[in-house]
């Protein structure tokens, strides 16, 4: 393997802690995770990798790379980041407070401690691509699984299979409200009274009365909106009070309209950079470009009482890969965000996964893909397990012709009844039922719900990071509980 020269710092031993066993635990695991990282060397040749590609991609910036102390930082906050679901403001403050976090991210060193802000968290999150994340997933997976380095590294009880497949689908929600048309002309009030507000506090004007007038006019009728719906007449007064909201919404596309060219004429007056004054042209123009629209579709909606496809509605003024996805839940008959396809092996590690920007197909559409990653990564499974939603005949075909065993569900209750009869089938439906819980746990405990990251590229960035902590975290739990029982053994 292919090294550089980097000089390890010097890392304060962690104190001896009595008690607490819930810390002990996990400050058990964290340890075991550092061990993964650092002695299958999987870190380390996913930094050396990084190092080469910037340096084959940019090599007009030689001397602008980053170093490999911060490489090794980045990889280290960003699993912290997904493993505990902190934000980036109060990561910083735990990192420059616990030593438990001081000691896995390696930020300790002889003559203090040294965290790093919440922006260059945000950095760090964003530092390496998601081929990169990928690839370290998979290796990681790839090297537990190695019988070799399993028995010489850790316990060859934990080393994983990847003969079994379980695979199902769910819909990661983002951070939106509940999509109301007129609730996003509120929205587009905000963001624009802002932004105006902003050039002005620089000493450029333009005449108009305060803006926040137009922002607490905005907020009545919005208040007046929601509380007409069970008023007598309720229907005529909506669109009534809609008709203002638009007559005012326009009043502050004018105003809006006149403060982005204030700006881009003179912006030099404000002090600002260059790049400082595009930001705030581009939330304007974002806003000013989707309004007709907006405007549009809620006049469909709320005087033409006519329904909007969905594939033309506008959900976020601020994400635009939002989707509607209707999933007949019980909790959540519509749910609004990107398609999620979860495929693990038997002990629990997700080892295939695909989040859809565009509206998901059928489940049954993503298995053949989904095999021909799984044998390119881990080898051709031995059986695939899914719900009936995965069932299909090319599906079922193309599993008979790659001699996989077919454990999906089967639409049709005459050929279920008749698969029930097979033993095999039912103790792979019956591990299948973990799947859901295993979906379970990593959008409550690792994802968040909602996914708070913004704009689908960040969102993928995060919910890849969250994969390979619950990896990490998961083969950490198994080697640690293996080592503690041959330590009893040893002992009794």
């Amino acid at each position: 393997m292919e090294t550089i020269a980097f000089q390890t710092e010097f890392r304060p031993a962690l104190p001896v802690v009595f008690g607490a066993k819930d810390y002990r635990e996990f400050r058990t695991t964290l340890e075991e995770m550092d061990r993964l990282l650092t002695v299958t060397g999987i870190e380390d040749r996913m930094i050396v990798q990084h190092l080469k590609s910037f340096a084959t991609a940019h090599p007009e910036k030689k001397f602008q790379q980053p170093s490999y102390k911060k490489l090794h930082q980045a990889l280290r906050y960003s699993i912290l980041l997904a493993l505990t679901g902190l934000s980036y403001r109060v990561l910083s403050h735990r990192v420059a407070d616990s030593v438990l976090f001081q000691w896995f991210t390696h930020a300790s060193e002889i003559d203090g401690v040294r965290p790093v802000s919440k922006s260059t968290i945000e950095r760090f999150e964003k530092l390496f691509s998601n081929e990169e994340i990928s690839q370290l997933i998979h290796d990681c997976n790839m090297a537990v699984a190695d019988s070799a380095g399993a028995r010489e590294h850790l316990y060859s009880e934990i080393a994983p299979g990847f003969d079994e497949i379980f695979a199902d689908t769910t819909c990661v929600k983002n951070n939106i409200h509940y999509p109301v048309d007129w609730v996003l002309l509120r929205d587009a009030t905000r963001t624009l009274i802002k932004a105006m507000n902003l050039i002005r506090s620089h000493g450029l004007k333009h005449r108009m009365v305060t803006p926040n007038d137009f922002l607490r006019r905005m907020n009545t009728l919005c208040i007046e909106m929601t509380h007409v719906r069970k008023k007598k007449g309720a229907k005529k007064l909506r669109k009534n009070i809609f008709r203002r909201m638009k007559k005012l919404m326009k009043s502050v596309e004018k105003h809006a309209c006149n403060h982005y060219h204030l700006l881009e004429m003179r912006w030099m007056e404000t002090g600002w950079s260059e790049v400082q004054t595009q930001v705030v042209l581009d939330r304007i123009q974002n806003v000013l470009d989707q309004l007709p629209q907006t405007i549009h579709q809620a006049h469909e909606r709320l005087i033409g009482e006519r329904r909007v496809a969905n594939k033309d509605k506008i959900l976020s003024l601020y994400d635009p890969d939002v989707r509607v996805m209707v999933r007949g839940k019980a909790d959540a008959e519509v749910e609004f965000g990107n398609g999620f396809y979860l495929a693990e092996q038997a002990d629990g590690l997700i080892v295939d996964w695909d989040f859809i920007k565009e509206q998901p197909p059928s489940d049954s559409k993503l298995v053949a893909d989904s095999l021909m990653r799984l044998t390119e990564n881990y080898g051709k499974p031995k059986s695939y397990s899914a719900d009936r939603g995965f069932d299909a005949e090319k599906n079922r075909n193309e599993l008979k012709e790659q001699t996989i065993f077919n454990a999906i569900c089967p639409r049709s209750v005459p050929s279920l009844k008749e698969r029930l009869e097979d033993d095999e089938f039912c103790r792979l439906q019956k591990r299948r039922a973990a799947t859901e819980a295993r979906i379970g746990i990593f959008k409550n405990a690792y994802l968040g719900t909602p996914l708070r990251s913004k704009g689908f590229k960040n969102r993928k960035t995060r919910l890849e990071w969250c994969i390979l902590a619950h990896n990490l975290w998961k083969l950490a739990c198994m080697a640690a509980q293996n080592r503690e029982r041959a330590e009893q053994q040893q002992a009794a």
